[in-house]
């Protein structure tokens, strides 16, 4: 049996079937998300949307602003969890904070969040000794922390309130419950796979050794945490009635996080927000989606130039810094000018020949 799945998986990998198979399953999402967004928006009242924006009170924008802020702080912790699981311990809390807070921010904005992310917090973390294997399998680690918090979310929420996922997916409450339990079935089997035996998964140079049952329940705190303090900042901001819950609240917005992922667009553009007015179908239209343009704006544009800000003030202070050891190397041994290189040809220029 185990034969016959590896023999599967190679042949699917082979002929790139999985990655075609994503690649339709992304535009179908879309697609469907635009449909179902223009019948919604198309009896919007712009000038309403508007009102509704003035008329949101401050101290709610304030305390929808903490929140998000209390998430990117938690995803800090995503990256602070991966680099100590793989034994990267030298690096300080600081890189993890800034690598964490840009990765996710400028990848929630750009799309394709696991290679723009990527590319960032290699960027970041080169500068301290890892190489890109060590990149990937921090971007591994804290993916699976996410996706093990989302798993919990659901399962539990939807567990105590599957009306709230019905409204989305369209599917029985009681087909929605057995579906979440069997969520947090497979959720518990996995804590306890991971807690018989160190697990490892991967090749070579690319292995990863899962993290243990305890700090399995660990990165679920973490992903829990995360989720729910993105999930009040949305709670602050949508329409006050109908007074639908919490529970419900955060069940409809991550399933609607978990669409917007899947089509790949820019901050699940579109598809996230499709999601939201169908789950949300008791509210005024035009004051939800005031409220959630306020979200857009507090978690996603925010700390998108926040990030742009960081890394161009990060890339100029490293620049500066490499061109003085540089020239304070040279000063102490002019013959180890290289004319060649571009930065020490003008030296060469200026200064004259080191050799002589």
């Amino acid at each position: 049996m185990l034969e016959a799945i590896r023999g599967a998986a190679t042949f699917l990998r082979q002929k790139q079937v999985l990655h075609r198979l994503g690649a339709v399953i992304s535009v179908g999402v879309i697609a469907i998300a635009c449909y179902m967004l223009y019948h919604k928006l198309s009896s919007i009242k712009v000038d309403k949307v508007l009102r509704a924006i003035e008329g949101t009170e401050t101290h709610q924008i304030v305390l929808a602003a903490l929140a998000v802020a209390a998430g990117y702080f938690t995803l800090t912790f995503y990256d602070l969890f991966a680099v100590r699981a793989i034994g990267q311990k030298q690096i300080p809390y600081r890189v993890n904070a800034l690598a964490a807070f840009t990765s996710y921010s400028i990848g929630h904005n750009v799309g394709a969040s696991v290679f723009t992310g990527g590319a960032v917090r290699y960027r970041v973390y080169s500068a301290h000794g890892l190489n890109a294997i060590d990149v990937a399998k921090i971007c591994f680690l804290a993916g699976l922390t996410f996706w093990l918090g989302n798993a919990a979310v659901l399962g539990l929420g939807i567990t105590y309130h599957p009306e709230a996922a019905s409204a989305i997916d369209q599917l029985p409450p009681w087909l929605n419950r057995t579906m979440a339990i069997g969520i947090l079935v497979a959720l518990i089997a996995y804590v306890v796979w991971v807690s018989t035996q160190p697990r490892v998964v991967g090749r070579g140079p690319w292995t990863v050794v899962l993290p243990g049952g305890s700090l399995t329940l660990l990165q679920i705190l973490i992903g829990i945490v995360d989720l729910g303090f993105c999930a009040l900042a949305m709670y602050v901001l949508v329409p006050d009635e109908p007074n639908l819950g919490f529970v419900v609240i955060a069940v409809i917005f991550v399933s609607a996080t978990l669409l917007g992922f899947a089509s790949h667009s820019p901050g699940g553009l579109g598809v996230f927000d499709a999601a939201m007015l169908i789950g949300l179908w008791q509210m005024d239209r035009e004051e939800l989606l005031a409220g959630m343009l306020l979200f857009r704006l507090l978690y996603y544009l925010v700390p998108f130039v926040i990030s742009v800000i960081l890394l161009t003030f990060r890339e100029v202070i490293i620049s500066a810094r490499s061109k003085r050891l540089r020239q304070a190397a040279l000063s102490l041994d002019p013959g180890r000018l290289d004319p060649g290189r571009p930065a020490e040809a003008a030296y060469v220029r200026e200064r004259g020949d080191p050799a002589g």
